[in-house]
């Protein structure tokens, strides 16, 4: 077998595309089996090809191409004689701490990569402070911002001199600034949740949805029960588990909103996955929770704290992103007070939380000041009628307003 090809692997339901973002070897380079050779980028996260076999590596496809699923983008001579591949390829455990030389970029996370390579910046210059010297992206962002020497003013941002060993191509081309403008090419993945965005506007009859819950006795709960909890969970309890657990009690009672359209077929989901849409410097990111029904307070913010993990590291896989039944997004941690927020197809609901603000309301005919959250529910009125939909938010205003009825699971 003279060329073995390499083909785009399934990225998982729903998906028959991407975009392949890097090469991570050189053309006519060689490479070994299992060696990581190309990220291929989708509108859910990127994935890391390794090379099938060892030999002579050949592109067939350039950089920001998109490529269908299966689709041959290069192939490996494995008759060729193996050579091992150049030290500034080869892959570490992680970079070690700075010592003014370079640091590999393999080895670096991929949110940290990307970042650098955004900004042109030498990775070895930057002092690691995370586990074992390793590279963080705080340590970069501080260095961005931190004072640097003045360079003179230039219409364009000129390429890095050429060396006799130039380093593998990484990331999205740099920026160009032009006069009071700069313009920067969209990443793929960017590009493609703009695409998927518009897709769900025009594809679903999108309507939304408004209700307040008054958040003074699940405030109240957190406090009291902050401590203990901590202590015999190893885990803090937060606001997001008693959304959660109250659209877990929603939607077993208004299961349209946790179905989907299938061609001419309504697909009525008798589990429940809910998707917590967390934001990285890649984009909006939803993994799911799977099977969250049958979960436990702890066990649900444990989840949480381990997808968080995931989203400052830069390694949240395809599989934690799909099966998701419902999303829920809470904008009020950027300081959103009221939103409209955009279906996660084919999901038939989604969520929005936003910020606690305390205002004057008036109870038993008396006007007292409360902590308030708007709450919003966007669904797909082809599946879901208003009644329902209305009635869902309801339903989760009287959980949050009553949380014993959670935890005692009444």
């Amino acid at each position: 077998m003279a060329a073995v090809p390499i083909t785009v692997p399934s990225a998982g339901e729903s998906i028959s595309e991407g975009i392949l973002s890097r090469w991570l070897k050189p053309d006519g380079s060689a490479v070994k089996a299992g060696d990581p050779i190309i990220e291929i980028e989708t509108d859910k996260a990127s994935a890391i090809v390794p090379a099938p076999c060892a030999g002579t590596l050949k592109h067939a496809v350039s950089e920001g191409t998109t490529v269908a699923i299966g689709a041959i983008v290069g192939s490996i001579d494995d008759t060729a004689p193996f050579q091992a591949a150049p030290a500034k390829l080869a892959s570490a455990p992680s970079p070690v701490p700075n010592d003014g030389g370079s640091v590999a970029v393999a080895t670096l996370a991929p949110s940290v990569r990307r970042l650098v390579a955004e900004n042109n910046v030498d990775p070895g210059q930057i002092e690691g402070t995370g586990r074992g010297g390793r590279l963080t992206k705080g340590d970069v962002l501080s260095h961005l911002t931190s004072p640097q020497p003045i360079a003179p003013t230039t219409t364009a941002v000129p390429p890095p001199a050429p060396s006799a060993n130039p380093p593998a191509q990484v990331g999205p081309a740099p920026a160009t600034a032009t006069g009071r403008e700069t313009r920067k090419r969209m990443s793929g993945i960017r590009q493609t949740i703009a695409a998927r965005l518009v897709e769900a506007q025009h594809t679903a009859a999108i309507l939304t949805t408004f209700n307040e819950a008054d958040m003074s006795r699940v405030m109240d709960l957190r406090v009291k029960y902050k401590e203990s909890f901590q202590k015999k969970h190893g885990v803090a309890l937060g606001f997001m588990s008693f959304f959660i657990k109250a659209t877990v009690e929603a939607l077993k009672a208004f299961p349209a909103v946790n179905g989907r359209i299938d061609g001419q077929d309504v697909i009525y989901h008798n589990y429940v996955n809910i998707g917590v849409a967390v934001s990285t410097e890649r984009g909006l990111m939803v993994p799911a929770i799977r099977d969250v029904d049958r979960m436990t307070f702890a066990e649900i913010e444990k989840a949480i704290g381990a997808f968080a993990v995931k989203a400052r590291e830069g390694t949240i896989a395809v599989s934690d992103l799909q099966g998701g039944t419902f999303t829920i997004t809470n904008g009020g941690v950027f300081g959103s007070l009221l939103s409209t927020p955009i279906l996660n197809p084919p999901q038939s609901g989604i969520l929005g939380m936003h910020s606690i603000q305390k205002r004057p309301i008036a109870i038993n005919d008396q006007v007292v000041i409360r902590p308030m959250m708007y709450l919003a529910l966007s669904y797909d009125h082809r599946i879901v009628d208003g009644r329902e939909a209305v009635s869902f938010l309801v339903r989760i205003k009287e959980c949050i307003e009553n949380p014993e009825r959670l935890m005692l699971e009444v």
